[in-house]
């Protein structure tokens, strides 16, 4: 008889259940109360965003004006701003603390092959994209849609286009600022030759956006990093003042986490309420939205974890099981970089990936690891084109898997910063910009599987470089005790042996050099 039988069995009798009976009882509740205190964290987070769409269905009906949607709003504000400010001393902090933690070989190698990962998967994201969206077509059948049908009238100009080089040239320069990020302007002069003939030159004028620059601060940090470990004790009391400031920012990422499912609450439901008529923006531009919440199936839910059961031989799932707040932060933030803190958090304590390891290649992922945003970035320039009846060429497809795989280093991690960069692709390739709010009018939808699988591929590059970096370390500890039970025979003299292995005399203690002196001149 099972015990919640015997149990029962007992409660009908009269009787009160044996001792076993329950301690087993009481062991299961232990159990269930343990798991619901591990996970409490994400239970509430999947819960507020449940309760957001909720709240924001509810409110729909009852026509609250801009102001009151951004009252609305106010929690879910206060969250961005909590997790922006903790952002640039989290990055900072961690990714001095994780270049000063590991030697040049060690920095150099897991360098290279966290480049080689995020280069490979982003061109396949790419190359997947451009796939999906030329099976699907999205743009068949939508070439009479008019920003207007969608109710856009006040979202503004579409964003000034810049030329492809100007567009690298920018990030190149952005790397080298850390407060601003710089940006080229046109000013168009017009000139009058000699035969009478007018010309209009567009210059480049450079301006400084005020603002957080990762990209610079992810350079700047390594670099003082790699110069700490090169100064050894000289700089170790800056190293163990950047490892406690790192610690005190993730107690700080702790606290914060515990408002996350409020502010996803209100962020959500915010959202929900200021669209006007979701049904017509979803039949209007439905195929699109397939198009790209597909190539975001696909590629989180298949390539990304095939490509880490290649490389680790483990289930990835299980790895992903312990990141789902990271990953509803994510889908309610639309933001890598608000999402950072708490990937941090839960990719260290539930998937034990080593601190050096995940300090160091998360906040570089949050910056230049982009594979959501190049699908979608793909099929809105395949989808831009079938609307002007454009076919693209073989040259063109190469021009666009490239041109978003290099453009998405430079995108921010921000709510819609993806959809800047769509303009240097369609400029690339000789594409008009005046589409550009079609993809503004669905970006809030988009965008949430956009984020997540950007920061699902940070958080598996972070998994198999903490594997390979284990593998390496065992391998190491492999050779090295090799070499100690190889050099234990060999007794000829101090320097034919390993430095690190302490011989013992089995005879008894070693002779003094005087002693072994005189039995040499006795031989």
């Amino acid at each position: 008889m099972s015990a919640p039988t015997a149990t029962l069995t007992a409660l009908r009798r009269g009787l009160r259940p044996g001792p076993e009976l329950r301690g087993t009882a009481a062991g299961r509740a232990r159990r269930c109360a343990g798991f619901l205190r591990r996970q409490a964290l994400v239970l509430l987070t999947v819960s507020g965003v449940l309760a957001g769409a909720g709240l924001g269905a509810a409110l729909r009906g009852l026509s609250l004006s801009r102001t009151q949607v951004t009252y609305l709003a106010f929690p879910g504000e206060m969250l961005l701003r909590m997790l922006r400010m903790i952002i640039l001393p989290l990055v900072v902090c961690s990714l001095v603390s994780g270049a000063a933690s590991l030697d040049a070989s060690c920095l150099g190698r897991l360098g290279g092959i966290a480049v080689a990962y995020f280069g490979l998967t982003t061109l396949s994201a790419s190359a997947l994209a451009v796939a999906l969206a030329f099976i699907i077509k999205p743009g068949s059948g939508a070439q009479t849609l008019q920003s207007s049908d969608l109710g856009l009238e006040d979202s503004g100009p579409p964003p000034v286009p810049k030329e492809t080089v100007d567009s690298f040239l920018d990030l190149a320069r952005s790397v080298f600022i850390c407060a601003l990020t710089y940006a080229t302007d046109y000013k168009v002069v017009t000139q009058n030759s000699s035969s009478g003939n007018v010309t209009h030159e567009k210059i480049p004028i450079g301006t400084e956006i005020e603002g957080m620059n990762i990209l610079g601060l992810v350079l700047f940090a390594l670099v003082l990093g790699v110069a700490l470990k090169k100064l050894g004790s000289e700089g170790e009391d800056l190293i163990r003042f950047f490892n406690s400031l790192n610690e005190a920012t993730m107690v700080l990422v702790s606290w914060i986490m515990w408002y996350v499912p409020v502010g996803i609450m209100f962020l959500v439901g915010s959202k929900i309420v200021e669209m006007k008529d979701i049904i017509v923006l979803v039949t209007s531009l439905g195929k699109y939205i397939f198009a790209s919440i597909l190539g975001h199936v696909i590629h989180g839910g298949i390539v990304l974890p095939l490509i880490y059961f290649v490389f680790t031989r483990k289930n990835p799932f299980r790895f992903l099981l312990g990141l789902l707040a990271p990953f509803a932060t994510a889908f309610a933030t639309c933001s890598s970089s608000a999402t950072l803190p708490s990937m941090m958090k839960c990719i260290e304590e539930n998937n034990g990936v080593d601190k050096r390891i995940s300090r160091f290649i998360l906040p570089i992922g949050a910056t230049v690891n982009m594979d959501g945003a190049a699908i979608f970035q793909c099929v809105a320039a395949v989808f831009i084109a079938q609307l002007n009846n454009v076919e693209l060429n073989a040259g063109q497809i190469f021009t666009i898997l490239v041109t978003a795989t290099a453009s998405s280093v430079g995108a921010a991690g921000v709510p819609a910063g993806g959809v800047l960069t769509i303009a240097i692709i369609l400029e690339a390739i000789g594409l008009p910009t005046h589409d550009l709010p079609l993809i503004l009018a669905v970006d809030w939808i988009v965008d949430r599987t956009t984020t997540v699988v950007n920061v699902e591929g940070d958080a598996l590059g972070a998994g198999i470089l903490h594997h390979l970096n284990q593998k390496a370390t065992k391998k190491g500890e492999q050779e090295l005790a090799e070499v100690k039970v190889e050099a234990i025979p060999n007794c000829k003299s101090e320097e034919e042996t390993s430095p690190l292995v302490t011989h013992q005399n089995p005879a008894g203690p070693v002779a003094s050099a005087p002693e072994l002196e005189s039995k040499e001149s006795v031989l």
